[in-house]
């Protein structure tokens, strides 16, 4: 492959990232052909060596990502990170996905859960406005400690989620380095 045609398709590929960072990426594959070219390569040996455009691509999109949801955590940069994560590999999509379906669905039903406890007064109030003959004092003390008790869950959803999306963001970032080249031990 060309360098021109290996510096198009990287940076077409590459067009989620913004612009003065895709220049730095591809400045520096510049400077890898204008080294490997005073050694005597060819741009054919240059761009085999470097490896496929794609899988650069997405190496970098995942870091790019996993960075952006580092310093900036969305649900939206979350899943961009993950989306781009398994987009390593079909391996990933099974290993990242799993974790990531059962994390949401444990955090929304805790959330979901902590509301509807919360809100049970005012349904006890609209039940003793629709059906005031059949309305106790019991309903509303008892619906009192249920909002408490839901008070409570969502007081701990809001610390479990943040933890679970550190956690989560850790684990993308471990998962990525596994996949791009296995772990390294640094001493």
């Amino acid at each position: 492959m060309t360098k021109d045609k290996f510096l198009n398709q990287l940076n077409s590929l590459l067009k989620n990232i913004p612009k003065d960072e895709r220049e730095d990426i591809l400045q520096d594959y510049v400077e890898h052909f204008t080294f490997g070219l005073a050694e005597g390569k060819t741009e054919d040996e240059i761009s085999a060596a470097l490896g496929s455009p794609t899988q650069i691509a997405k190496e970098l999109l995942a870091n790019y990502h996993l960075e952006k949801v580092t310093t900036s955590v969305t649900a939206g940069n979350i899943f961009r990170a993950v989306w781009a994560v398994f987009g390593l590999s079909f391996f990933n999509l099974v290993i990242v996905l799993g974790p990531a379906i059962a994390f949401t669905s444990l955090i929304i039903s805790g959330w979901v859960m902590g509301i509807a406890l919360t809100v049970t007064p005012l349904l006890v109030i609209v039940d003793a406005v629709v059906h005031p003959g059949a309305f106790l004092l019991y309903h509303l003390f008892f619906s009192m400690i249920l909002c408490g008790i839901g008070y409570f869950i969502m007081l701990a959803m809001y610390y479990i989620t943040k933890w679970a999306t550190n956690g989560f963001v850790r684990y993308l970032k471990f998962n990525a380095s596994l996949v791009k080249g296995g772990l390294t031990n640094d001493k």
